[in-house]
């Protein structure tokens, strides 16, 4: 069995800390660097609360790439800077895996361009619970049936971007099946502004933000006397854990991007 050397962006971080406590019960993964906003020389392991690694902390990623052999990057931060890393993994011959969410489609385009010019994988996941995939899937395959949905989204209060990818990457989906159609009365008016959520396609998406959440997401259908929700919850950021190792397994195996964990599951 082959050793997939890693670099892990965010080693701090509720999901990279995470990442990394992951990356230690693997026989085959070696974690080779982190890349942080501060800390640099530091090892891992100077770190309160992270795992025992001897891994050097670098400050600044095209560094860290020049200097570290890397098979593949997990980059678990946020938008901006997930996308300068992604960019800067092609560049160094490293596939990046990225749960960053908030890419906006330019961004998606100029790395999946470049994704193929390297003719190196990558996976960018909004979501990287398997529950919360198949939570996505169940909701087109029910849209199909069902025209009258709306999206209610519940995060913790740190998170930056609203509404979270998820919630888009869900409303994309259910778009693929749905015609576009307004919801409500037609005459229906807000009296405070954004009370009816954010307009998708004629979906409205709600999002809420408080301390004690993690993730959760439900999927409302309505339809003449009957009401049908997917719901999906994240109770501890280990729930992503598993589609991440199967992200870094598979990207190993590609050499174009992939947007979405869906489209490695069988």
């Amino acid at each position: 069995m082959n050793t997939v050397k890693i670099v892990v962006a965010g080693p701090r971080g509720k999901m990279g800390s995470e990442a990394l406590r992951m990356i230690q019960k693997q026989d085959n993964y070696e974690l080779v660097a982190c890349v942080d906003k501060k800390n640099g020389g530091w090892k891992v392991k100077d770190i309160d609360g992270l795992p025992p690694f001897e891994a050097r902390i670098y400050e600044d990623m095209d560094e860290c790439l020049q200097e570290v052999e890397a098979d593949v990057l997990i980059d678990l931060t946020a938008p901006e800077v997930g996308y300068k890393h992604t960019k800067s993994a092609f560049e160094h011959g490293v596939r990046p895996v990225v749960g960053t969410t908030g890419f906006t489609t330019d961004q998606l385009e100029e790395l999946t361009d470049l994704s193929e010019q390297k003719g190196l994988g990558a996976v960018i996941a909004p979501n990287f619970a398997i529950g919360a995939v198949l939570m996505m899937q169940f909701s087109k395959m029910a849209a199909k049936y069902f025209p009258n949905v709306e999206i209610i989204e519940r995060h913790h209060d740190q998170k930056l971007d609203a509404p979270s990818g998820t919630a888009v990457k869900t409303a994309e989906l259910i778009q693929q099946v749905r015609e576009e159609q307004s919801q409500g009365h037609p005459n229906e008016k807000e009296t405070i502004p954004g009370a009816r959520g954010a307009d998708f396609d004629g979906m409205r998406i709600h999002s809420v933000r408080l301390p004690g959440l993690v993730a959760h997401q439900e999927v409302v259908f309505g339809d003449l006397g009957q009401n049908l929700t997917i719901k999906h919850d994240s109770f501890h950021r280990e729930s992503f854990m598993s589609g991440v190792k199967l992200a870094v397994d598979r990207v190993l195996e590609l050499d174009v991007l992939v947007y979405g964990l869906e489209n490695l599951m069988e």
